[in-house]
């Protein structure tokens, strides 16, 4: 569901000038929850006049494909301090800081990883972590987001 409801989405929230950084959805039976995190495509903060003008937007296009079916709750907001990471651009951008990554399959036995992100380079992004380096593949993250 969160695959189809950012390929609905990206493209309506790109026109409108912001970036898709995720899409989360949580079924909760009859309600679920749709939370969708901006960033600006002009590198400047989001504010709450564009988590409004986003959220009208999104709003009339789930209500008009209805992908999910049924009741659900929508949350546009901005990324916040713990900043979803999805593209490589995005991890080149935040090299040195903190971060928290999660792999679909672990390397090395290990799944999460927390540490300060490095270099990205030929689909792999680095991370150090107690001083040692890993160097993740970009394709098998399941889940990275900056710590606040």
């Amino acid at each position: 569901m969160k695959d189809k409801l950012f390929g609905l989405l990206e493209p309506a929230v790109t026109a409108l000038g912001y970036e898709l950084l995720d899409v989360e959805y949580a079924a909760a039976g009859r309600h679920s929850l749709v939370r969708v995190y901006l960033d600006r495509a002009d590198g400047g903060a989001i504010g709450l006049d564009d988590c409004e003008r986003a959220s009208r937007a999104i709003g009339d296009l789930l209500d008009a494909e209805d992908p999910i079916g049924h009741e659900y709750r929508l949350e546009v907001s901005s990324p916040g301090f713990d900043r979803p990471l999805r593209t490589p651009a995005h991890f080149a951008r935040f090299a040195g800081n903190e971060a928290r990554i999660e792999l679909a399959v672990p390397v090395e036995g290990r799944r999460r990883f927390r540490g300060r992100l490095g270099a990205v380079e030929d689909g792999r992004v680095t991370i150090e972590v107690d001083g040692r380096e890993w160097r993740l593949p970009l394709a098998g993250i399941s889940k990275a987001r900056l710590v606040g």
